[in-house]
């Protein structure tokens, strides 16, 4: 609660309990942003989950469809919509607090530098009964319209990789630091207990 911004990592959370814990952090006055939203888990298969979806593309307006609803085909923008369908987003509380929110697939820059939380409560591993049908967000997006899965796959790649350089620099680091301090605490024993052997406390 109340950090300058919390990162939350969506893989392996269910869409619609993230959305509920996030929406009630948003309306408290928590600044949240959602990565790797194409990772989110759907409950039930994919076959019925595109079945409804394609029942929700068919809506329009009957007298101007550029009305409304407009119908999401992005991870992100599937989440952000489930996430504002929790908030009073019409008043003027509710508009502040989307303004809070920020969705995206992948794991853009500034936010691949800093730190990024789960929420327990949301794991598919907590809530979701072993042998329940389930589908992932991103796989749901692509059946029903979505066009940037292998691009977003690229960049994750290419992240992953420098998330692994760096923690290899990182462990190297820590273990020359640790062999010259073992080194240096070795040398002042020396020390230390030739001056003791001379009367020196």
């Amino acid at each position: 609660m109340f950090d300058k911004v919390t990162i939350v990592d969506c893989r392996g959370h269910l869409l619609g309990r993230l959305a509920s814990t996030v929406a009630k952090e948003l309306l408290s006055g928590q600044r949240v942003v959602c990565v790797r939203a194409e990772d989110l888990i759907v409950t039930g298969s994919l076959y019925r989950n595109k079945l409804k979806y394609g029942e929700f593309l068919i809506k329009k307006t009957n007298t101007n469809p550029k009305r409304g609803p407009f119908h999401f085909r992005g991870p992100a923008r599937m989440l952000h919509k489930a996430i504002r369908g929790m908030i009073p987003h019409k008043t003027s509380r509710g508009a502040a607090a989307m303004e809070r929110l920020k969705c995206f697939e992948g794991v853009p820059a500034p936010y691949d530098k800093m730190k990024r939380m789960v929420i327990p409560q949301a794991l598919k591993v907590t809530r979701l009964r072993v042998g329940r049908k389930f589908c992932v967000l991103g796989k749901l997006s692509s059946e029903v319209g979505w066009k940037h899965a292998g691009a977003v796959q690229m960049l994750e790649e290419k992240r992953k990789a420098r998330d692994k350089a760096f923690a290899d620099e990182s462990r190297k680091a820590a273990a020359a630091a640790s062999k010259a301090r073992t080194a240096a605490l070795g040398k002042i024993g020396a020390a230390a207990a030739t001056l003791q052997a001379h009367g020196f406390a």
